[in-house]
């Protein structure tokens, strides 16, 4: 009976062994967070543009023709030409035959004439809304000189970005062979055009109508439909070949956070839409705004003497949001790092700057200044508040 309860004892402790090693190895096991995610693209791609930081993604470098999508560098390098003061929004653009002919035959066009005048802001209507072939090649024209040479200007542009499995043949993104990109490529330039946010009130527009000049007015209507019908999108340019398919770069901000999604080769443009709205909704519901540092928040008392009543205040120059995962044990710390150089600190002025780390990583660094006017301690200060020190010692 005592050998039969020590077999019993022993094959349930052998159990529970077996048992307790079964949970400790299921929760060691990697958890598949997109195992909800049905791409039917070809190739997609899901980033937080903020940081560029790659929640998902599907053959992401493999290379496709890319369609209009190809017009995302045109507005690129469109809008660092006007931000950095080579061209003007109010330039007056004069289309070319050439220009005109890539308008003609079906394909995407504001339909601009040879001869017509209109200003580089309605050239890149032209190009986010209607997603006009036309004006592509008539803004490539005013900035290079020539397409063929604004092309070299793309090519050395996505090399420049890192963009390796990229090669630009035209501005616009009709079919020609040797014109392919990836989701991942797409992704990069995506994220520089979101840098000049000014491009958003282009791609965000639905219908626009442009009349001035013209014996008919032209109306232009959005490609991307996910502009209409998804709450938070802004862009940035759809597009479709025979032999790409059907693509799109969709961008969309929802209570502070923004997502970029990449897909290429839809079957369909539904198929598109559904997979590009799912991505962004993915995102939307994996991520949050924290706000860490307000605008003039008062982040440290800077000493300027050993005694401590001589100082100023370091105050934040802009707000500071971090786009974090939501339920992420990433801790925030704060560097605080001031120039003691100076002679004296003016109100206003720079001071030094507050590095944000995020899990230990250094994320971003904002500006800081001075609360007020006040002089830094002289060498003879220190001799005096020595002086001080020893004689108040002494009684």
């Amino acid at each position: 009976m005592k050998k039969l309860n020590r077999t019993l004892l022993s094959a349930i402790l052998v159990l529970c062994f077996l048992v307790q090693n079964t949970v400790t190895i299921k929760a060691l096991e990697p958890s598949n967070t997109n195992t909800d995610i049905k791409v039917e693209a070809k190739s997609a791609i899901l980033m937080e543009p903020t940081t560029g930081k790659i929640i998902y993604e599907k053959n992401s470098h493999e290379k496709f023709a890319p369609a209009s999508v190809t017009k995302i560098m045109t507005m690129l390098i469109t809008m660092e030409a006007i931000d950095s003061g080579k061209i003007k929004l109010g330039d007056k653009v004069t289309a070319s035959e050439n220009a005109k002919k890539m308008g003609q035959g079906g394909n995407s066009s504001m339909l601009l004439d040879t001869g017509e005048i209109r200003t580089v802001e309605e050239l890149l209507k032209g190009v986010a809304i209607a997603s006009g072939n036309d004006a592509a090649v008539a803004l490539a024209e005013y900035i290079g000189g020539s397409e063929e040479n604004f092309v070299n200007i793309m090519n050395k542009r996505a090399s420049e970005l890192g963009m390796k499995d990229t090669s630009f043949k035209n501005c616009h993104g009709i079919s020609a062979e040797g014109h392919l990109m990836t989701a991942y490529d797409i992704s990069i330039m995506s994220r520089e055009l979101l840098k000049h946010p000014k491009i958003l009130k282009y791609t965000g527009t639905y219908m626009e109508t442009i009349s001035e000049g013209r014996k008919s007015p032209i109306g232009l209507v959005n490609h991307n439909k996910l502009v209409r019908f998804f709450k938070g999108c802004d862009g940035l340019k759809t597009g479709f070949t025979n032999e790409a398919k059907y693509c799109i770069s969709a961008t969309a901000s929802r209570d502070g956070v923004r997502m970029l999604s990449i897909i290429m080769g839809a079957p369909t443009y539904k198929v598109r839409n559904r997979d590009a709205s799912m991505l962004l909704n993915y995102g939307f519901s994996k991520y949050e705004l924290k706000k860490v540092i307000a605008k003039d928040d008062k982040l440290e008392k800077i000493k300027l003497n050993k005694k401590g009543d001589k100082f100023f205040i370091a105050e934040s120059k802009q707000d500071l949001n971090l786009i974090i995962e939501k339920g992420s044990n990433n801790k925030i710390t704060k560097k605080i790092i001031i120039d003691k150089n100076k002679k004296e600190y003016k109100k206003g002025q720079k001071v030094g700057y507050c590095e944000i780390y995020l899990g230990g990583k250094l994320y971003s660094k904002i500006e800081l200044y001075s609360d007020r006017d006040i002089r830094a301690y002289s060498i003879l200060d220190n001799i005096k508040y020595n002086f001080q020190k020893i004689f108040d010692n002494a009684i």
